[in-house]
């Protein structure tokens, strides 16, 4: 099979050695007579295969055991309630950073359960910059400060962070995860859906500083509520097995390639291919503030609509799928998630300039 180039922004690619571990031990298991998909989540193999996924995640970010691991399903999203809900506690306000649509959903899911403060709001510039992160500073009656440190649709992407001092920082890093090293200890909870640098869809991970459960609101529903999940390590309910199977595997796959630091360096050398093409060039336009670029989502423009959907179609013939930008913003984008293969983007920028060439 000669695979395609896949620039989808999510589900996205996953690296073949992965796919091939799945295939290879999707029927038996490690010689244990039944799938992992077939396993009873309560001890055995699975729970073997789950505290093994979870002392690497721990590995590989540098999490201490201040805090706790652990996967939910509902996607991301179900968090934009949750975290409200534990969280903004009544006679104060929780501050969210609007910097595109990711962040904008969760701020309005907030908003329907309590005071929400806007400390920033990227609208005036259509989302293509943020704040200075050294600048940013919680509401004085804050319960917790917001982030979402890359959107996808946007293509912007936090490159340092705020102190929020006592104030819990929160942050999605739904699509930027395990792209870079990031200091979990200023965080005091992370949390993402899988399904851009980890895995298939099903799963979402969440990083917890255990001292925030003390902050929680009262009278929560049994799945609703963060500690019962820690208490359960994630396992309150049938977890989604098969999504943190290949999680696993793509830990293995991300510590064998250097880990963070490993995937800092490819995601430097992947975006700065993209990026030179655009730069260099009068064709090509890239709407973000350079300064917050994301090495994960690159967003770009062409002079038409017309010659946009040109260089998708022509995209197409030559193997490359998912440059279509988000249909609430248009344009074009190439996502480069960990797993895409840097020959795949050197075509895409090969590809770039030949089209400019015949078009520009």
């Amino acid at each position: 099979m000669e695979r395609k180039k896949n620039y989808f922004a999510g589900p996205s690619v996953m690296p073949v050695e992965v796919l091939e571990k799945l295939r290879d031990q999707m029927v038996e298991y490690n010689n244990q007579g039944l799938s992992m998909i077939e396993a009873s989540h309560r001890g055995g193999m699975f729970e073997d295969m789950y505290d093994d996924c979870l002392a690497l995640f721990k590995e590989l970010l540098g999490i201490s055991d201040e805090y706790d691991v652990y996967f939910l399903g509902g996607g991301a999203t179900l968090q934009f309630t949750m975290i409200p809900m534990n969280f903004l506690r009544p006679g104060t306000v929780a501050d969210y950073i609007r910097s595109g649509t990711w962040s904008n959903k969760a701020a309005d899911d907030a908003e329907k359960l309590g005071k929400v403060h806007y400390y920033y709001d990227g609208k005036a510039n259509k989302y293509t910059s943020l704040p200075d992160a050294k600048s940013v500073k919680p509401s004085k009656d804050s319960s917790y400060l917001y982030l979402c440190s890359n959107e996808t649709i946007g293509g912007i992407e936090w490159q340092d962070w705020p102190d929020t001092g006592s104030v819990p920082l929160i942050a999605d890093m739904s699509s930027d995860i395990f792209s870079r090293p990031v200091p979990v200890d200023k965080f005091d909870m992370i949390y993402g859906g899988v399904q851009k640098n980890l895995g298939p869809a099903g799963a979402t991970f969440i990083i917890m500083k255990k001292s925030l459960l003390e902050k929680q609101n009262s009278n929560l529903t049994a799945y609703m509520d963060y500690s019962l999940h820690s208490k359960e390590k994630g396992l309150y309910n049938t977890p989604p097995v098969f999504t943190i199977w290949t999680v696993k595997l793509m830990l293995e796959w991300i510590k064998s390639n250097g880990g963070t630091l490993g995937m800092q360096k490819r995601a430097l050398e992947k975006s700065k291919l993209i990026y030179d093409v655009i730069d260099s060039s009068s064709f090509f336009l890239s709407p973000v503030d350079p300064t917050f670029r994301s090495k994960m989502n690159l967003v770009f423009r062409l002079p038409s609509e017309e010659l946009e959907e040109q260089f998708l179609g022509e995209a197409k013939k030559h193997g490359m799928l998912g440059l279509k930008g988000h249909r609430s913003v248009g344009g074009l984008r190439a996502s480069l998630y960990n797993a895409l293969p840097v020959e795949d983007v050197v075509a895409l920028a090969q590809f770039m300039k030949e089209f400019e060439r015949k078009n520009g």
